[in-house]
């Protein structure tokens, strides 16, 4: 039955996502804010301070994001966030101080690994907070929606305070934005989920679990290769727009800024779109749509010869790019218990940094060394390439409920009563959940499927 109520009826997901917006507004002023700075400091050689911060940011992102998905606590999630907004809402303070390009580095990169725990511990969050699929795919579109509706506003935003205030109020503002956000997250009731981690799993295996749901989850595996093609056309369009624009076309910066809104504009279009598409097609169906969208129009983007054309192809794009991101959470959903939600989407977090971190040298070097057909051609057969991998690893038949087979096991481990624990108790072991040494008998059944404690691989026909 389709829900008729507003998600932002809820109270939780609205002051999350109102926490969410405010802290994208601060930090798209800040990043423009960060490249007046790098000029400020370092001159002519400002685009190397941004290429190696932008280096740094995504390091950060890779390394730490994992960590913090790993070890994360479901009863912690909220003091985590607010801490991490209080460190972000510090070092954009500290910011405006800096006199050398060492400090920026080391800001940065603090920033960012505040930004690498944050946002995957946020994300996995939010499904929690919606029982209906419906909702939380509506809640999904919102989110899309901050992120492209920062990228168009932000720019214009800046462009109109910097004629009444200096580049160095961005800074403060958005610290404050961190310090709001933070209030929101603190006042925020987070939903109960009970922590079911094994306490005998080593660090290293608590970081490295949502890499293994990962790995042998065929839709997610699937999904990674479609989000390779995400970061390759986003990485055309965040490395090259202003290149193409102002050196192939000859146009000014407002041309540059007309083109990336294009882009934008094509994502908040498709953002707004994907509930309706999912309820009709599915999740795997949307995905795959905008990938070959972003692949097709690569391979003709090259070609493009006037402006008007290159604003029809960055909005083809953008809408790729929205098709593919959007429903990623819902996918992810399905994929992991409650308890496993953070370390999978830290995994996600990390994996999809990887791409970029490969696509946006990529983007720059090949267009540089070879021109801007060969790079699209090579960028667009590397795309087409990757989404028929998707279509290999990820099935088109893909219940979320497997009919499997368990063997008959003795083990011991934190548990509740339900469609896997079903025994006999001596009276000494305690209140759910508790831990105990009991036996599972040999048994065929059917329901959701995710890689857990009772499920270490993905099911094949025979088993």
């Amino acid at each position: 039955m389709t829900s008729k109520r507003s998600i932002f009826q809820n109270v939780a997901f609205r002051k999350l996502f109102s926490a969410q917006l405010i802290a994208l507004l601060g930090t798209g002023l800040t990043t423009i804010a960060l490249a007046l700075l790098a000029f400020q400091i370092a001159g002519d050689r400002a685009g190397v301070v941004l290429g190696t911060a932008l280096a740094i940011k995504m390091m950060s992102f890779i390394f730490v994001a994992p960590v913090v998905g790993g070890l994360i606590r479901p009863s912690g999630r909220k003091r985590l966030l607010v801490a991490l907004d209080v460190a972000r809402a510090a070092c954009v303070l500290i910011l405006p101080f800096v006199t050398a390009e060492w400090q920026i580095y080391l800001l940065i990169f603090v920033l960012n690994a505040c930004s690498a725990g944050f946002t995957p511990t946020f994300q996995s969050i939010i499904p929690q907070l919606f029982e209906d699929e419906e909702d939380y795919t509506k809640a999904l579109s919102m989110a899309r929606l901050a992120y492209d509706l920062e990228n168009l506003l932000s720019p214009t935003i800046a462009a109109a305070l910097l004629l009444f205030v200096s580049f160095d109020v961005f800074f403060v503002a958005n610290s404050a934005a961190f310090l709001v956000s933070a209030g929101l997250v603190l006042s925020t009731r987070m939903p109960a989920i009970e922590d079911l981690q094994d306490k005998s799993l080593s660090a290293k295996d608590k970081i490295l679990k949502g890499f293994q749901i990962y790995r042998k989850t065929p839709r997610l595996m699937g999904m990674l290769a479609m989000f390779l093609v995400v970061s390759a056309a986003g990485a055309m369009v965040i490395v090259n727009t202003v290149v193409l624009v102002r050196g192939q076309f000859g146009g000014g910066e407002s041309m540059v800024a007309i083109a990336m809104s294009a882009f934008g504009l094509g994502s908040l279009v498709a953002a707004l779109m994907v509930p309706r598409l999912v309820n009709r097609l599915g999740d795997q169906a949307v995905m795959r749509r905008g990938g070959w969208l972003l692949g097709l129009t690569m391979l003709l983007a090259g070609y493009v010869g006037r402006f008007d054309l290159l604003l029809v192809a960055w909005f083809m794009l953008g809408i790729g790019y929205s098709l593919v991101q959007t429903p990623a959470g819902r996918v992810l959903r399905r994929s992991a218990s409650d308890e496993d939600l953070p370390k999978l989407f830290a995994a996600q977090f990390t994996l999809s940094h990887l791409c970029w971190l490969a696509s946006y040298p990529a983007a720059g070097w090949l267009a540089s060394s070879f021109g801007f057909q060969p790079a699209f051609l090579i960028f667009a057969l590397v795309s087409l390439g990757a989404m028929i991998l998707s279509q290999q690893l990820w099935q088109n038949d893909d219940p979320s409920a497997i009919e499997h087979q368990h063997d008959e096991l003795y083990h011991d481990h934190l548990h509740y009563h339900g469609s896997h624990h079903q025994h006999v108790h001596e009276g000494w072991e305690g209140p759910e959940p508790h831990r105990h040494p009991h036996k599972h008998e040999a048994v065929r059944h059917s329901h959701k499927y995710v890689i857990d404690g009772h499920h270490t691989e993905w099911p094949t026909k025979t088993n």
